[in-house]
């Protein structure tokens, strides 16, 4: 069993910045790709950034520059730092992992963390 926890999300006004983490625990052997995907009401969920366990990157067009995705494998956590945030980036984030356990290997999502750009 694998869990996925994010935290970090929040209200925040147009420019500001936010930090959202996520962690994954249980029965893990590897991590191997872990990322950030968004999903805004009345829209589908969109690719923000994934990152390799060797920490190649790879970000949606509308936030890059703007976002910075980052990891740390001892841990198992991924960080997506936010600056410059727009109302358009108003969603709820979800974390993912492809994550091997054993002789199994899946794909795992996190509950979502809600990022709001509002004044």
């Amino acid at each position: 069993q694998v869990q996925l926890v994010e935290s970090g999300g929040g209200l925040v006004q147009p420019g500001g910045s936010l930090r959202l983490s996520c962690a994954a625990s249980g029965s893990i052997d590897s991590v191997y790709i872990m990322g950030w995907y968004r999903q805004a009401p009345g829209n589908q969920r969109e690719l923000v950034a994934t990152i390799s366990s060797l920490g190649s990157t790879m970000y949606g067009k509308s936030v890059k520059g703007r976002f910075t995705i980052s990891r740390d494998n001892a841990k198992n956590t991924v960080y997506l730092q936010m600056n410059s945030l727009k109302p358009e980036d108003t969603a709820v984030y979800y974390c993912n992992a492809d994550v091997a356990t054993g002789l199994f290997r899946d794909d795992y999502w996190g509950q979502g963390t809600q990022v709001t750009v509002s004044s």
